[in-house]
């Protein structure tokens, strides 16, 4: 479900002065980035029609409204909110493929819908490594989910990170917990598609066939090592949704939505060093005091970037729920409780 705490954070580990600023800083020489993957082009269509400003947004109403919750900050949930389902977020599976981290349903008093254990297992190694079919850690760890899931009203895996071979022992592993869960809700967390992928890990139509719920991750179309741009544009969710609804259908659909917002800026000083580009730094910024710690030198600057944020408000949250609303979508799930402004819960209802 991306990271965990997603806040507006710059630049911590030198002391950085917000600016705006006419000309580019100096491009130090640094360790380089990994490429940025391609993104596929959209196909054309036509253009959204957004809601008039500044009038009142209207009441976006839908069979299931999902909330994710992480355990620790249960005091961001209210029982008024318009809520059928509650993710509860904190277990996940360790670097020895144990689950741990189980939260307690009881913490969430006053709440008459469903709640359901989200459980995340981060690396792909690790991911490989849990899944291998026939293994003790397998066995183990399907046993685990069941026995835990008994205190909830369903389990949601969220696996974010399976290698691109793993895709038959991802989907056996799906089928056993299926099976083993009997009547309760079974639901995944999938990364947005807005198109087919050749042998894909998550692949829609072969995955729905197994789980009674997808949630689709319609977020982080830019993230914090991409181009600075909306954390979910109309167009791409428009598309996303569109190929949900018709490889999952809308019965089986959530549509993902964000809370939270990001932060880019032109240049980021928490980076590696030549020695070289250290001496650059030194005679540009005019370092004239070099004091050393315990030996090693050390110094400080201050340099001004320009930071571009990109974040989700009442207005942008109401476009994207009429947007799915009068695409067919029946159920949407936020990310996360607590992220939100606190009056969009005012734009939002469920069907009866």
């Amino acid at each position: 479900m991306r990271n965990y705490c997603i806040g507006l954070v710059l630049w911590g580990m030198l002391p950085i002065l917000i600016t705006s600023i006419s000309e580019p800083l100096p491009q130090y020489a640094a360790v380089p980035e990994s490429p940025e993957p391609p993104v596929p082009e959209l196909e054309k269509e036509e253009p959204i029609i957004l809601l008039p400003e500044g009038e009142e947004l209207p009441v976006s109403s839908f069979g299931e409204i999902w909330g994710y919750l992480i355990s620790g900050r249960e005091h961001f949930f209210k029982p008024e909110m318009p809520i059928s389902d509650i993710g509860y977020f904190g277990a996940e599976v360790n670097i020895y493929g144990q689950l741990v981290g189980v939260p307690n349903p009881k913490n969430i008093p006053n709440f008459s819908g469903r709640i359901h254990l989200v459980v995340a297992c981060n690396g792909q190694a690790l991911s490989h490594f849990v899944l291998m079919e026939g293994t003790q850690v397998r066995q183990k760890l399907i046993a685990d989910l069941l026995e835990a899931s008994k205190q909830f009203e369903g389990l949601q895996i969220d696996f974010e990170n399976v290698p691109a071979r793993d895709g038959a022992p991802y989907r056996s592993f799906l089928g056993e917990l299926r099976q083993g869960l009997g009547t309760k809700t079974f639901t995944v967390a999938l990364s947005a598609r807005s198109r087919t992928l050749e042998n894909d890990v998550y692949d829609y139509g072969k995955i729905s066939g197994i789980v009674d719920r997808i949630l689709v991750m319609a977020y982080d179309e830019h993230w914090s090592g991409s181009k600075p741009g909306p954390i979910a544009s109309m167009d791409w969710c428009r598309s996303v949704a569109n190929y949900a609804l018709k490889i999952i259908g809308p019965e089986k659909l959530i549509m993902g939505l964000p809370f939270y917002g990001r932060s880019w800026g032109n240049w980021n000083p928490s980076q590696a060093y030549i020695y070289s580009t250290i001496q650059q730094i030194k005679d540009e910024q005019q370092i004239t005091y070099i004091r050393r710690e315990k030996g090693i030198p050390t110094f400080t600057y201050k340099a001004p970037i320009t930071a571009t944020v990109y974040y989700e408000d009442d207005y942008s949250i109401s476009n994207r729920m009429e947007l799915y609303r009068g695409l067919g979508v029946k159920a949407v799930g936020f990310w996360r409780i607590g992220q939100e402004s606190p009056t969009v819960w005012k734009q939002l209802a469920l069907s009866p």
